[in-house]
């Protein structure tokens, strides 16, 4: 599903976007790909908060986005 798109931007996910999802956290990461695709974590599979995405970059140094 992912495989091949291009990332566009990195940024907080809107308050547009918070409220679509019924959340009132701290806003997560969105991913967004030329295509207009996002990706944002949630806390759980059930969608019921924000999330965090952790990641390491070539030189080994751990990351996370919140």
């Amino acid at each position: 599903m992912l495989v091949g798109k291009v990332v566009k931007d990195v940024r907080p996910m809107t308050k547009a976007e918070m409220e679509s999802e019924y959340w009132d956290d701290r806003p997560p990461t969105v991913i967004v790909f030329e295509d207009g695709t996002k990706l944002y974590p949630s806390r759980d599979e059930e969608g019921n908060g924000p999330g965090c995405l952790f990641g390491e970059n070539e030189g080994g140094k751990k990351f996370a986005l919140y």
